[in-house]
């Protein structure tokens, strides 16, 4: 009878979805004791206390011959535990301890070995099974896992070495400091239960705030070429975010004058990693030093000027570092806080136009509601799936719980995140959970911040990786956008947020093609201008070039700088004539997306190849070189389709701050000399440094065409139509039939 009582315990805790539980502890001998602010609940649960010891004889994965390993434990297919990174030794001592609340011992503990490269794919070092089974209750078991890869069983690739533990837990801690003794009656303290793991949960997602980080420079760089320099750029990682900064060819004392922001999810700050490379073309990069920076040594709301030391080489790295509290990212099951009528009008307050020029950087407010989808794609053998959602903007990125073995799931969750960019995009990927390895893709959708609807319940199609075309399946989303216009002006005219987490560029045929047409139709616009033209000069049309020729001696003659901006007011005020009357020119570009279409075919297609062949390492520094040129030119066709997007009204949004920028502008050089302005400009350029050594140098034009949809990014954006023949409502009523 106890045992069907357990039992009955174990299925209503696996109904709220928040197994197993963990707090871990580094470096203390206080095994089982939580160090974080929240009760764990044990409600007919089990304790695990495992202790990773140490590693003996991994394999080297590294060319010097060695490993920086790390170790993950995971249970039922999620990950509980990520251990400390051990560098360049292939017998670490971890020595760390580790605290898990498990409703089943049936589930075994999975062990995996990683080495981790900083940018790179971490490199499988093995994995191993503890039978949870063969553990004595309340007693000590030491074991040593052997290490296998489990496509080469026969290869053994090291020992880990655990301590190990199984008690039973017989109460419920509750955070009022509450006893809830063991009662199996159907009551209302299931319901109290299953509140308190949800809360869990949702704070184990939330974001205690942003450390801000400005690289200046490096000083004394150690020369790594066999010119007596380097081409220095940096790495930094704080958890899974990552970031690598630009390359400054040819120098020891580089200067880059960059900021990213990343946020921190662990109580004391967490630890940032900080490695210097010299790139090098052909071979593997160059190691110049690491050195680190531990976030709970910093005091908050505060600007930390450091000079670190780099560590296993030679120089110095010079950062400001600003950590902030931030209540940026929140997460909410099923009730958002813009449902409360207090909270809601707060915001609108936050962002009214009254406070428009206080903290620039909080340009607004988005909250999202994952409601459900429809008609997934089967990614398991047995016909179903087991998908969740993530949820990005920009650098900001959430996760959905998983809803098994469901092709129509229901989420209900509610992802609220403060914004510092208007135009950033907003991007929920749904992936299929899979115990063993990385999850499978199911469909993804992009959809730009100024385009939303407040309010609205939407069905959006999903679209493949390169969001190009439609694969199957409907996810329903409500969204909410307030932000403050004024700020988001400003925003504007700022460098663009850099992700931190992106994928390497590689060598393409295809992409290169297509960046090669997407510039040869932007020069194509300008020699058919020139036709246009010297059409023109020869008198090809009498009317036409009669009508050129007076044009030209009144311009000339009546010439003003002024009248360069009223020229391009001209032309936006004429696109959007035609835009309202009927007559709009922005045809779907069906070209850019056969472009796309055939890139994620060779794409696949190329992921097969280099499995069979490694010919892309022998030449590496080729693909160097096309990855140079193929980045260059889709560089100079963003820019030129940008420009042409601009004056389009592709965003109405921008479009309308080039008019109100195009209007000062004419106004400015119509009433003040232009020997005054360029004056005040060089001004202003000279004394920038000395009035701020660390302002980062930026170009206004080329941040705010940063904001304007490339021709691609149209086709990305660019929503699908459900088709009403795949409607799932339907396909239930014809499988009725």
């Amino acid at each position: 009878m106890h045992y069907c009582c357990i039992m009955l315990g174990i299925y209503r805790l696996k109904n709220t979805g928040s197994l197993p539980f963990l707090c871990a502890q580094k470096n203390n001998n206080n095994v089982g004791t939580c160090t974080t602010d929240y009760s764990f609940p044990n409600l007919g649960m089990y304790q695990l206390d495992v202790t990773l010891k140490n590693g003996s004889n991994l394999a080297a994965r590294d060319r010097g011959g060695t490993s920086d390993p790390y170790v993950k434990f995971k249970i039922g297919g999620k990950e509980v535990f990520r251990s400390k990174t051990i560098h360049k030794n292939l017998n670490p001592v971890w020595d760390e301890k580790v605290c898990l609340f498990i409703d089943s011992i049936k589930e075994p503990l999975y062990v995996k070995v990683f080495d981790y490269d900083f940018g790179l794919q971490d490199d499988f070092m093995g994995s191993a099974f503890l039978d949870l089974t063969t553990v004595e209750l309340n007693s000590s078991k030491d074991v040593a896992l052997e290490l296998r890869d489990p496509q080469h069983s026969d290869h053994k690739l090291g020992t880990i070495h655990l301590a190990v533990s199984l008690s039973i837990k017989d109460n419920v801690c509750i955070d009022s400091n509450t006893i809830i003794k063991k009662n199996w009656k159907r009551s209302s303290k299931f319901q109290t239960q299953s509140l308190k793991l949800s809360d869990l949960h949702r704070r184990s997602q939330v974001s205690r705030g942003i450390v801000s980080i400005t690289l200046i420079e490096g000083q004394e760089l150690k020369a790594m070429d066999a010119n007596g320099l380097s081409d220095p750029y940096v790495k930094f990682r704080l958890g899974h975010q990552k970031y690598k900064s630009k390359t400054l060819p040819k120098t020891l004392n580089p200067q880059w004058r960059e900021q990213i922001d990343m946020h921190i999810f662990e109580e004391q700050g967490g630890v940032i990693e900080i490695t210097v490379w010299d790139k090098d073309a052909g071979k593997r990069d160059d190691f110049i030093g690491r050195c680190h920076v531990d976030l709970s040594t910093l005091s908050k709301e505060q600007t930390h000027k450091l000079k670190l030391k780099l560590e296993e080489g030679e120089g110095w790295l010079v950062l400001l570092v600003t950590l902030t509290a931030s209540a940026a990212i929140a997460v909410s099951d099923t009730v958002g806080c813009l449902e409360d009528q207090n909270e809601r009008e707060a915001i609108f307050r936050r962002y009214s136009l009254m406070r428009s020029l206080t903290n620039l950087d909080d340009v607004g407010f988005v909250q999202v509601k994952i409601v459900r989808a429809e008609g997934l794609m089967a990614a398991d053998v047995t016909g179903k799936s087991d998908p969740f959602c993530v949820v990005e903007v920009n650098n900001d990125r959430l996760m959905t719980q998983t809803v098994y073995k469901n092709l129509n799931p229901e989420w209900n969750k509610v992802f609220s995140f403060n914004i510092k960019d208007i135009h950033s995009v907003l991007e929920v990927t749904v992936y299929d959970e899979d115990r063993d390895r990385s999850a499978d893709f199911l469909g993804k959708v992009a959809v730009p911040l100024l385009s939303i609807q407040n309010g609205e319940q939407k069905a959006y199609v999903l679209k493949n990786k390169q969001l190009t075309g439609p694969t199957k399946g409907v996810i329903y989303l409500e969204v909410d956008v307030i932000f403050n216009a004024v700020k988001a002006c400003l925003g504007s005219l700022v460098p663009k947020e850099q992700k931190y987490i992106e994928d390497e560029p590689r060598l393409s045929k295809q992409l290169l093609l297509r960046n090669f047409i997407r510039m040869k139709r932007c020069a194509m616009v300008l020699v058919n201008a020139a036709y246009y033209i010297n059409s023109c000069f020869d008198w090809d049309s009498p009317q036409r070039s009669l009508a050129a020729f007076l044009i030209f001696l009144l311009v000339v003659w009546n010439f003003e700088l002024y009248m360069i901006p009223l020229a391009l007011l001209l032309l936006l005020a004429w696109n959007y004539f035609l835009i309202i009357s009927g007559k709009d020119t922005r045809a779907h570009d069906t070209v850019v997306e056969d472009m796309l279409e055939d890139e994620e075919e060779e794409d696949d297609k190329d992921d097969k190849d280099c499995e069979k062949k490694g010919f892309m390492n022998k030449l590496y520094a080729i693909q160097e070189v096309c990855v140079s040129v193929q980045n260059v030119l889709d560089e100079v066709a963003s820019i030129a389709e940008r420009i042409k997007n601009t004056f389009n009204w592709t965003v109405p949004f921008l479009t309308w701050l080039a008019i109100i920028a195009l209007c000062l502008l004419t106004a400015v050089l119509y009433f003040i000399p232009l020997r005054y302005i360029v004056l005040v400009w060089g001004i202003n350029k000279f004394t920038k440094k000395i009035r701020n050594p660390y302002m980062i140098d930026n170009n206004e034009i080329l941040d705010f065409l940063s904001r304007v949809p490339s021709d691609m990014q149209v086709v990305q954006f660019h929503e699908l139509k459900p088709d009403a023949r795949d409607s799932p409502s339907k396909r239930k009523k014809n499988n009725l039939g």
